[in-house]
């Protein structure tokens, strides 16, 4: 029996295994975790020898594809595919020319999330003729019920809860046929006829995902129960109902992401110093010294560092817990030189610039626009690393953190929960500082528990953050994710992904 063959549609991806198609070595668009996923799940289906597909836009300008060359070449290289090419490029201008993923006009993304679609549907799905279909958040959000429509099963992974809702009218303008597969869509209200819902009753694309796939997941287990039980108000009634309805049937599961395999201090080349679970205190000695240096915090290696990655976002991420606590902070543990650095971008870094003035915490508190490499090298200079999210998916810097060595202080939320656990240095066990409330208070808890730990005599911190960072460079592997997602295919198709012999 010849192995089941795979297409996953993503907006993003990483890299590509270099055989599996003509253009291989030239696929990176990236925005966020979704690319780095969709990325290892390609390359570990294709090591065990599925038949693995991808769908993608065609980001020329992304994938360094000079039009000149085009104009002689398209043909050969795009509609004549060669046989075991497994790259399948959603054709249109809009992809072209752009130089992000993603835009930062609303708009924008519809419209190009709408013409990715319509390629999927119209031309690659006819021509891969998959067994299953893997789809991604809300910008694939029209393929399951086209392939329900079809009979071909799909998985439909929930990375975030952002939807968007549009009018089957606006749809249709973008050339889909909604009127194959309307019933099998998500509405504000239960639908009469076609002929009622397309010029009046919106379609919730998120929704209709989760609604016409077979299988659902979220991005960590824990997310995926908190919806379930209602724990999160901002979470739209449409997902959450449709969430409960695919858990309480049994098609609902929670996979975890994990970092992209270049987060790794060992090889890493933002850091002055590369180091690792053997060999870590005086290296990170000297990436502490350089990022003090970068971020104009006083030179101190043995400051207590607690660092933020994460955008400063109030509507998820916790600043204003921090913002609230700041001051009282740097004041509370002035005698051990505490210092908070931010490399990140938000409407919060105002707040903080202006905090920093007015409290004089110049050179213990620092704040820069994010920047990949100066984030690297934060990750490396850190004992902590601060994430108090309200509500959190997945989350990958506390996973990062871990692995340089610098210990989350996290709320026990979400993905968060399913990674970050207390620390017990005398059971051996546990990787950070956990506190249940979304509370300014609750977070200094977690801080204080975090200078009890940095006040320990150097041997007993070692022994746990060698320990910590062994067992998160083991445990948080695209390996380990690729394998659960595998796991899920073969008991949708109730067979092996492998060629039978």
């Amino acid at each position: 029996m010849s192995a089941p063959r795979i297409l996953i549609v993503t907006p993003e991806i990483s890299y590509l295994p270099e055989n599996l198609g003509n253009m291989a070595h030239q696929m990176c668009a990236k925005a966020g975790g979704l690319a780095d996923v969709s990325a290892s799940l390609v390359n570990a289906l294709y090591q065990i020898g599925a038949d693995v597909h991808v769908a993608i836009p065609n980001y020329r300008r992304m994938f360094h594809i000079e039009a000149s060359q085009l104009i002689e070449s398209e043909l050969r290289l795009y509609h004549s595919k060669l046989p075991d090419d497994r790259i399948h490029l959603a054709e249109d201008r809009v992809f072209y020319y752009r130089d992000q993923v993603y835009s930062s006009y609303s708009l924008d993304n519809q419209r190009s999330s709408l013409i990715f679609q319509r390629e999927v549907i119209n031309n690659i799905i006819p021509r891969v003729r998959p067994d299953i279909i893997h789809c991604n958040d809300w910008m694939t959000g029209l393929i399951p019920a086209k392939a329900r429509r079809l009979g071909i099963p799909t998985l439909f992974t929930v990375h975030n809860i952002h939807t968007v809702r549009l009018l089957l009218e606006h749809i249709e303008e973008s050339g889909i046929d909604t009127a194959e597969f309307w019933q099998n869509l998500y509405y504000d209200y239960p639908p009469d006829s076609y002929e009622q819902c397309r010029p009046s009753n919106p379609v919730d694309m998120l929704a209709s995902g989760i609604f016409a796939a077979h299988w659902i997941n979220t991005v960590s287990t824990s997310f995926l129960d908190e919806i379930v039980r209602g724990d999160h108000a901002s979470i739209p009634p449409s997902i959450r109902t449709e969430l409960q309805n695919k858990r309480h049937a049994g098609y609902a599961s929670g996979i975890l992401n994990a970092p992209d395999p270049s987060y790794h201090p060992e090889s890493d080349t933002a850091l002055v110093s590369n180091y690792n679970s053997d060999r870590f205190e005086k290296n990170k000695r000297h990436n502490k010294k350089a990022f003090q240096k970068r971020m104009h915090l006083d030179i101190r290696p043995d400051a207590p560092l607690f660092f933020w990655p994460s955008r400063l976002d109030p509507i998820q991420k916790g600043p204003e817990l921090l913002a609230h606590i700041l001051a009282p902070l740097v004041r509370l543990y002035r005698d051990d030189g505490i210092q908070i650095a931010f490399v990140a971008d938000g409407e919060y870094q105002r707040h903080f610039q202006d905090i920093i003035a007015m409290e004089n915490l110049q050179g213990s508190v620092s704040i820069h626009s994010f920047d990949e490499n100066l984030s690297r090298l934060g990750y490396a200079a850190s004992d902590f690393m601060l994430m108090p999210s309200k509500f959190e998916p997945c989350g990958l810097t506390q996973m990062i953190a871990l692995k340089y060595g610098s210990l989350p202080i996290a709320r026990n939320t979400g993905g968060l929960r399913d990674t970050v656990s207390q620390l017990d240095i005398q059971q051996h066990q546990g990787n950070g500082f956990i506190f249940d409330d979304y509370d300014p208070q609750a977070l200094m808890w977690g801080i204080s528990q975090a200078m009890h730990f940095f006040r320990l005599p150097q041997s007993r911190k070692s022994d746990e953050i060698r320990r910590i960072m062994t067992e998160s460079t083991a445990r948080f592997t695209h390996e380990q994710t690729a394998d659960q997602y595998v796991a899920v295919y073969e008991e949708m198709l109730g067979r092996p992904l492998e060629p039978q012999v």
